[in-house]
């Protein structure tokens, strides 16, 4: 299956934007990953092992929290995991979206390379 790094996680990927791995779950694609590319470990787990809170995964476009088996979920060769960082901050504005958020399709164009290179303002830009 093909793992989607995300920008920020690259220098700990061997500055790969996708790693393919073979496992038959998610949480075993997981430890190819990190067998593979150990510094990206302490990016992606807790010290107990527990995938970090901020850490979204998504198995072709499907939320893994939302999953019936999690992280326990079957895939396969041609299946596709992306992972997405919570991103926190900024100031919100009226209209209720956060200066500078993304929306989830931005978000996976930059962890697949194909942003249009629109950048959304900063808060000064916009107040």
């Amino acid at each position: 299956m093909t793992i989607f790094i995300p920008t920020p996680l690259r220098p700990f990927a061997g500055g790969q934007d996708t790693v393919e791995v073979d496992a038959e779950t998610v949480s075993g694609a997981l430890e190819s990953l990190t067998q593979a590319h150990p510094d990206l470990r302490k990016h992606l787990f807790t010290g107990e092992g527990k995938l970090r809170a901020f850490v979204n995964l998504y198995l072709n476009d499907e939320d893994v929290r939302y999953l019936p088996a999690k992280e326990a979920t079957t895939v396969t060769a041609a299946d596709t995991l992306s992972i997405i960082p919570s991103i926190a901050g900024g100031a919100r504005r009226t209209g209720g979206r956060a200066c500078g958020a993304r929306t989830p399709k931005q978000l996976n164009a930059e962890i697949t390379g194909s942003f249009d290179d629109t950048r959304i303002g900063t808060y000064a830009d916009h107040h």
